[in-house]
């Protein structure tokens, strides 16, 4: 009888791997269809400034002196180009976005110098980055629970996470920080186990890649420290030893950019955290954050209240998942796991708890809180496992906890689909983003189109357009106080959010009148 029953368990465990490989195939296929589609929003027409290796201010003066631009001159401060090498992206970064970190950036030059500068591939930089994410996740999960299984499920719910294809098709440092997190936390595991100078080396260079990665991994950092401390009992140990000279290896390697962020300060980056919010409003942005890890349909706080209010039952259920797997893995598992389970939840979860609710700075954001959905994500992974391949699970239990999993891997699926066919998505800022395409395809309408507007425009939104156009459409950007020069031959004029200062010269200069199309665009037409 209960070599029958090892049999039939090998069976399930067997198809259990071949349905994990299938979702493992769909994951993939969902970070790279149509990567293409989504409007290349600011964050990234920013990060492509960074790799052309231009400033904002070279492509200011070279772009706003009223002269005509096509669309390839335009882009040219997008992509790589030899009047610019690997230095200036570098001092591009130090100058004007220090509190981006390099290391990213740098990357993705080569990757595009390498398969072209087009958006499918710049973003398949990130697509690939985020494939690297299943092998680090399974040798983590191997490391810290001792199990391939709970590693399998565990590449399973991330390969069909939401959040986790969200990011993998932005070009933005997400994938690459969620795999140094991971490499990090794999080898800070490695290294307590093995006890060799090599693998303290190892975990060394690891922090050093995180902290050029994202800044926010210093806080990862240190809760890889308060774990150590906790589980060496707050000893001088030896292995206490060799963790903090390694973390201090990692913490002098990037010193130098320490004293480049200090000395190059740009608060103007971070000036949306300034943005005032009620604790209702709080609230609801941290269960809509957490959610997006297994149920994303694409909600942005422009769309209708009915829509968010229908959500309110899944996403209760979500969160309630979420919280019994943490209880259940700090109940069921040794302190040696869940509190690393913890120490990762909270890493970069309590700093910004206390920054939006104590001091109501708004830096919860999804992409911040990456860590954190990390850790969920393994808590989940020793929960469905454990639930349903324990021998001391009755029958009915496997079954109950068997369509839970069944229920959140069908809902990731669903936001793969829902979210592969999607042209802007509520990281892109839909709110103020939504309308740029129907204003592209107003423009691109035109025979001759002339598309006009300030230097104030040029970053994000006129680059942003520029990737939404025909190719037939060219732009005219002057100075804040100056008026364009418009040559003949264009059949349609249009102005993109001009100051009163350019409407009213060009009322007054050319005899003309301005039809408003929307809040963003108007077109010139002939005086009666």
């Amino acid at each position: 009888m209960k070599k029958q029953l090892s049999q039939n368990w090998l069976i399930s465990k067997s198809w259990l791997r071949f349905l994990i490989i299938i979702l493992l195939v769909i994951g993939v296929f969902f970070r790279f269809v149509n990567i293409d589609k989504k409007i290349y929003w600011g964050d990234e027409v920013f990060s492509s400034l960074r790799i052309s290796g231009y400033t904002q201010s070279e492509m200011k003066k070279q772009l706003g002196n009223g002269h005509l631009i096509s669309i390839e001159e335009l882009h040219k401060y997008q992509y790589p180009n030899p009047e610019k090498n690997t230095a200036d992206t570098i001092k591009g970064v130090i100058l004007e976005d220090s509190q981006i970190l390099p290391l990213y950036i740098l990357i993705t030059r080569f990757w595009v110098e390498l398969f072209g500068n087009s958006v499918a591939a710049t973003r398949s930089f990130s697509a690939f980055l985020s494939l690297l994410t299943f092998p680090c996740l399974y040798w983590l999960c191997k490391e810290l629970f001792g199990s391939s299984l709970i590693g399998w499920v565990a590449i399973a719910l991330v390969a069909v996470s939401p959040i986790h294809v969200v990011y993998a098709q932005e070009a933005r440092a997400y994938s690459l920080w969620i795999v140094t997190i991971l490499i990090s936390s794999l080898a800070l595991l490695r290294a307590m186990r093995l006890k060799t100078k090599i693998s303290w080396c190892i975990y060394a260079i690891t922090l050093s890649l995180g902290f050029y990665t994202h800044l926010f991994f210093t806080l990862v950092a240190f809760a890889q420290g308060i774990y150590l401390i906790a589980i060496e009992r707050f000893r001088l140990s030896k292995t206490s030893i060799y963790y903090l000279v390694s973390s201090l290896a990692g913490f002098i390697s990037f010193v130098p950019w320490i004293w480049i962020i200090i000395t190059n300060p740009q608060p103007e980056a971070v000036d949306w955290t300034n943005t005032k919010q009620t604790l209702f409003g709080s609230v609801t942005r941290w269960a809509g954050i957490f959610s997006r890890t297994f149920l994303d349909l694409g909600i942005s706080p422009s769309d209708p209240g009915k829509l968010k209010i229908a959500l309110i039952p899944f996403i209760l259920i979500i969160l309630v998942l979420m919280v019994y797997s943490i209880y259940f893995i700090y109940r069921r598992s040794s302190k040696e796991v869940w509190l690393f389970v913890l120490t990762l939840i909270g890493s970069v979860g309590i700093p910004l708890l206390i920054a939006d609710f104590v001091f109501q700075k708004r830096y919860a954001t999804s992409r911040y809180t990456l860590p954190s959905v990390l850790g969920i994500q393994l808590a989940v992974a020793y929960l469905f496992t454990t639930k349903i391949t324990s021998v001391s699970t009755k029958v009915w239990q496997k079954k109950l906890w068997s369509l839970v999993a069944f229920i959140v891997i069908i809902s990731g699926v669903t936001s793969g689909l829902i979210q592969s066919q999607a042209q802007i998505w509520w990281n892109k800022l839909p709110e103020k983003y939504q309308e740029y395409p129907k204003i592209a395809n107003i423009i691109s309408q035109g025979n001759k189109p002339l598309l006009i507007s300030d230097t104030d425009n040029i970053l994000p939104p006129i680059q942003m357009l520029g990737y939404l156009v025909d190719p037939k459409v060219k732009f005219q950007i002057v100075d804040k106080n100056h008026l364009p020069e418009i040559t003949n031959g264009f059949t349609d004029i249009f102005l993109f959010n001009p100051s009163d200062l350019l409407k009213a010269g060009i009322e007054k200069i050319y005899n003309s009148k301005l039809q408003q199309i929307n809040d963003l665009i108007w077109k010139i037409t002939k005086s009666t």
